[in-house]
């Protein structure tokens, strides 16, 4: 049951940042990774720390992908 809520959310959150016209690259790539990250660090370690700590990193990675993206 907890999978299947964490799926639609991370659809949900693709979905509305999608649908945004003004929004970067680097936006959309924070937020992408950030629910990528929390869904792995989830998967991976199986705490809250282990989301929390995935969202986290997700979120900076996403970020710089982004960055680098609407930069070239």
């Amino acid at each position: 049951m907890k999978l299947i809520n964490l799926k639609i959310i991370c659809i949900a959150s693709v979905l509305s940042l999608s649908g945004c016209s003004s929004i970067t690259k680097q936006d959309v790539g924070t937020g992408v990774g950030a629910v990528a990250g929390g869904v792995a660090g989830h998967a991976l370690f199986g705490s809250t720390l282990g989301t929390v700590g995935g969202a986290a990193a997700g979120a900076i990675a996403g970020n710089q992908i982004g960055k680098y993206m609407d930069n070239h």
